[in-house]
C-alpha cells in the first residue's frame, strides 16, 4: 500500500484494537477501507518478560474488482494450534515489531484506554459507534445506559454427570479430605503408593491442568510449594505427576520419597528409562515454563514434576499405560515396591483410611496456610 494511502489516525477502532490484543490471532483480516495492506508480523508478548506466544499478521484487503486492482484475494494455509509443536507455534519471524496495541508510559498506569478525540469522532473500522447511530435498547425496552447490575462471583465449573472428585458431589469419599483451600483440596490418594501419598483437586470441575483459572493456578501452586516444605522436614522430597488421559477431573499426584531412598537424578533417570523401554517420548521442558504454553485445552498428555522444579512432558497421541507414574515410583529404582504399581492392589478398609486420614491431618496442620486466611 502506498505511503499515507490510508490515514491510520483517522480509521480504525479501539475497540476492535482491545479485542485483537486479548485474543491474539494469528492472522487478522480487515476491509472497510477497500485498500491492500499487509503490514509486518508483530509479537504478542513482551521479551524477557512475558512467556513467549505466536506472531499475529495484520492483513487489509480491497473489494473485490476494484478499478485499481489492488488485492483483494489472500491464499495461505494453517495448521490448527493444537497439532502444532510448542516451539514452532511461538517461533518469532526475522521481521516481527512490537505489538501496535500495547499500551506504554502513562497510558499503561491508566486501567482503561481511552481514544484520542480524533479517533473517537472517526467512522469505526468495522462499525460506527458514534452515538448518533442510536443505542441498543436492552430487551426489557429499557435504556442500556441504566446502571449495570452489580457483579456475581463466579461459581466454580460444575461437571455434566457424576463425579468422584468435585467436592460438592456425594460421590466424593470425603473421610479422605484433609486440608480444604479457597478452591483446591487435598485428599490421600485411595490405594496411595504410601500412608502420605496426596492429590492436589480442584473444588470445581476442570479436566486439567491446562484448564484451570488463574486463581485456581495460584492455589495450586501454594499447595505444591507447601507441601514440598512439609515433606523435606520429614526427610522425604516429592514427586507429583498428572494424566490427562481418560480421566474427568484433574488429579494432580502427589508422592514423597525418602530421601535415603535414592537422588532427583535417580528417580528423573528412572521415568527417562522406563519411558523409553515403552517407547513413550518424554521430553523435558523449561524448569519455570508453563504447561498452558505446550498442551492445548482438551488435549492428553502425561507430566512429572521433581523437586528441583525440573518437568518431563509426553504428548499422548494414542495409548498409555495408566499406571505408568505409579510403575516408576513403585520400581526397584525408587520406593522399591513394584506389587503396589496398580491402586486396585493397595486398598484398606475405610477405618485405616480414616486413621491415616486423622494422622496427615494432625501431622500438616503446622504448615496449613488455609488457617492464616
Amino acid at each position: 500500500m502506498a505511503q499515507g494511502e490510508v490515514d491510520s489516525k483517522k480509521c480504525g477502532s479501539a475497540l476492535i484494537s482491545s479485542l485483537a490484543t486479548g485474543l491474539k490471532p494469528r492472522y487478522h483480516f480487515a476491509a472497510l477501507e477497500k485498500t491492500y495492506y499487509e503490514r509486518l508480523p508483530y509479537r504478542n508478548h513482551i521479551v524477557l518478560q512475558e512467556n513467549a506466544q505466536h506472531a499475529t499478521r495484520f492483513i487489509a484487503l480491497a473489494n473485490v474488482g476494484n478499478p485499481e486492482k489492488k488485492k483483494y484475494l489472500y491464499a495461505f494455509s494453517i495448521v490448527p494450534m493444537k497439532l502444532m509443536d510448542a516451539a514452532e507455534l511461538v517461533k518469532q519471524p526475522p521481521d516481527v515489531t512490537e505489538n501496535p496495541y500495547r499500551k506504554s508510559g502513562k497510558e499503561a498506569s491508566v486501567g482503561k484506554q481511552i481514544p484520542a478525540p480524533e479517533e473517537e469522532a472517526a467512522c469505526q473500522f468495522f462499525f460506527d459507534l458514534n452515538e448518533k447511530q442510536g443505542r441498543k435498547r436492552s430487551s426489557t425496552g429499557r435504556d442500556s445506559k441504566s446502571s449495570p447490575l452489580p457483579k456475581q462471583p463466579r461459581k466454580p465449573p460444575q461437571p455434566p454427570g457424576p463425579c468422584w472428585f468435585c467436592l460438592a458431589s456425594p460421590e466424593v469419599e470425603k473421610h479422605l479430605v484433609v486440608n480444604i483451600g479457597t478452591h483446591c483440596y487435598l485428599a490421600l490418594a485411595k490405594g496411595g503408593l504410601s500412608d502420605d501419598h496426596v492429590l492436589i483437586l480442584p473444588i470445581g470441575h476442570y479436566q486439567s491442568v491446562v484448564e484451570l483459572s488463574a486463581e485456581v493456578v495460584e492455589e495450586v501452586e501454594k499447595y505444591k510449594a507447601t507441601l514440598r516444605r512439609f515433606f523435606k522436614s520429614r526427610g522425604k522430597r516429592c514427586v507429583l505427576f498428572e494424566r490427562n488421559y481418560k480421566s474427568h477431573h484433574l488429579q494432580l499426584q502427589v508422592i514423597p520419597v525418602p530421601l535415603s531412598c535414592c537422588t532427583t537424578d535417580d528417580i528423573k533417570d528412572a521415568f527417562i528409562t522406563q519411558a523409553q523401554e515403552q517407547q513413550i517420548e518424554l521430553l523435558e521442558i523449561p524448569e519455570h515454563s508453563d504447561i498452558k504454553q505446550i498442551a492445548q485445552p482438551g488435549a492428553a498428555y502425561f507430566y512429572v514434576e521433581l523437586d528441583t522444579g525440573e518437568k518431563l512432558f509426553h504428548r499422548i497421541k494414542k495409548n498409555f499405560p495408566l499406571q505408568f507414574g505409579r510403575e516408576v515410583l513403585a520400581s526397584e529404582a525408587i520406593l522399591n515396591i513394584p506389587d503396589k504399581s496398580d491402586w486396585r492392589q493397595c486398598q484398606i478398609s475405610k477405618e485405616e483410611e480414616e486413621t491415616l486420614a486423622r494422622c496427615f491431618r494432625k501431622d500438616f496442620e503446622p504448615f496449613d496456610f488455609t488457617l492464616d486466611d
